[in-house]
């Protein structure tokens, strides 16, 4: 049996990749076959360099078989399983039992880092078997508890270990514990904008996307980078996944509890953002996963592009589908969006005249069309500072990002004792036949909820969001009833100020 394993991405899953070696008589030369893309055929000549300068030297015609055959190889990481095998084959080392190989060779026989090492780990783990990975890649891999994980700094050591002449000494699991840093922007800094600080907090609480809109130099952007600073730490659980994330898609390891924050340009693809292309890497959704995604000037990203997050906003996940296949991505973002109310950014502001045409305002309205919308809970008004109030020093009386974070962590607790059986965490994914039956309304709210809707135009998903934002707004307060109150302000969220620009 083959000893010699490699791996190769699927989505965040590892597939194992057998490496077969035969070396037979004549001329030298390399080839590799096995549906290798052109990182893994070139493979062939790193390998080569690194062996014959870790003291391997290789005669004859060597052929290096990937199976399955069928499944496509992508990346470098199949480099030191090739090293591993050929010198297996050769006689130089000897492997007494399976084991999974990951790792790009230098010409000289040190080993960098490679995409992938937390899927692998989680490969080795589940097949228990020991992994050899660069060590480089040890901080990430050190987090997957129950791998066993050797780390490797070049194809000598490696072989060293091997051959019983100097052990590796095995990676410890360990933990990480420290919180985020302090937040910046801090809320205390950021001047006036009462209403959009009050609807961060509850979009921070029951994880609810939300939609900015105002004038150029009102503070969108900087009440977006703000967000980040009142959500609560991430768990063990959602720690991992992000970390699986970003190993997946070959971003430096983060030792931080820290959620993403992933700010997207409007020039970015609709592979940029839902992630595909022919590795079927994760996109900014699915990076964003469990934190932030900041989409400035909304209106101005491709109509595609807009489209494609409605099925990922609904579900939390997004199927990234191609030739060679499809993978599963986790896309459980809290999204803010931001735009101004026309072309030029005037329209309806009180200093500054709109020169924009009735046409081009509502053309440039109509780029947000009514489906991705409806999956936008809060929209909020974003108006210009008052003179007072840039010129105002700042802090004096407002409240810290920290004091805020503190109720957004005590309202996500209720929430997630109040949905664990159901096994969801946050108000914003309980489907709507859960909400209506656990919700736990006073009597006078579907009263007042019927009278609203006579007067309200909402969807039937636009009610269910209402509910679950009213639901936030009462954990926020510890009220274990939803009142009137607080569906009065979720109503407003969906049709006040904000949406007028809509629907002029």
């Amino acid at each position: 049996m083959n000893n010699v394993c490699g791996l190769t991405l699927r989505g965040v899953k590892g597939v194992a990749v057998e490496v077969e070696v035969e070396i037979t008589g004549g001329l030298f030369s390399i080839s590799v076959v096995g549906l290798a893309d052109t990182a893994v055929k070139e493979a062939r000549e790193r390998v080569r360099a690194a062996l014959r300068a870790s003291g391997v030297n290789m005669r004859g015609r060597v052929a290096i078989n990937l199976a399955p055959a069928d499944v496509p190889k992508e990346g470098a990481l199949l480099d030191l399983p090739i090293a591993v095998a050929v010198a297996s084959a050769a006689g130089y080392v000897t492997l007494k039992k399976r084991s999974l190989f990951i790792g790009e060779l230098a010409l000289d026989g040190r080993l960098r880092a490679v995409r992938g090492a937390v899927p692998a780990a989680f490969f080795a783990k589940e097949n228990g078997i020991e992994l050899f990975l660069p060590a480089k890649n040890a901080d990430e891999v050190s987090l997957v508890e129950g791998a066993r994980a050797y780390a490797v700094s070049s194809l000598p050591e490696l072989f060293a270990h091997l051959r019983g002449e100097k052990r590796l000494k095995e990676l410890q699991t360990r933990s990480i514990d420290s919180l985020p840093g302090p937040p910046d922007p801090d809320f205390a800094d950021i001047k006036g904008q009462a209403a959009a600080k009050r609807a961060l907090e509850i979009a921070a609480a029951g994880h609810h996307n939300i939609l900015f809109i105002g004038s150029p130099g009102s503070g969108k952007t900087l009440l977006a980078r703000a967000l980040k600073g009142i959500l609560p730490p991430l768990s063990d659980e959602e720690l991992m996944e992000v970390i699986l994330l970003r190993s997946t898609a070959g971003l430096p390891f983060e030792l931080s509890r820290e959620r993403p924050f992933r700010s997207v340009h409007h020039t970015a693809s609709a592979v940029a953002i839902c992630g595909g292309g022919s590795s079927l890497r994760p996109g900014e959704i699915s990076l964003a996963s469990r934190g932030v995604l900041f989409l400035d000037e909304f209106p101005e990203f491709q109509r595609d592009v807009i489209e494609a997050l409605r099925q990922p906003l609904e579900d939390g996940s997004i199927t990234v589908s191609r030739a060679s296949g499809s993978v599963v991505y986790p896309a459980k973002v809290l999204m803010v969006a931001a735009c101004n109310p026309c072309p030029c950014g005037y329209a309806g502001d009180s200093e500054r005249r709109c020169s924009c045409s009735p046409f081009a305002i509502e053309r440039y309205r109509r780029k947000l069309s009514g489906p991705i919308l409806d999956r936008i809970d809060l929209h909020v008004a974003v108006p210009r500072l008052l003179p007072e109030e840039l010129v105002s020093l700042g802090s004096s009386g407002a409240e810290k990002s920290e004091t805020i974070r503190g109720r957004v962590a005590a309202a996500r607790e209720i929430q997630q004792k109040r949905w664990a059986s159901f096994g969801f965490q946050c108000n914003s994914e309980i489907p709507e036949k859960f909400l209506l039956k656990n919700a736990s309304m006073k009597a006078e709210v579907r009263q007042f909820i019927l009278r609203s809707l006579k007067e309200v135009k909402l969807s039937g998903r636009g009610l269910a969001r209402v509910l679950r934002v009213s639901r936030t707004i009462a954990d926020l307060e510890g009220s274990p009833q939803i009142g009137v109150a607080h569906v009065a302000e979720a109503i407003s969220y969906r049709e006040g100020e904000a949406t007028a620009w809509m629907s002029a």
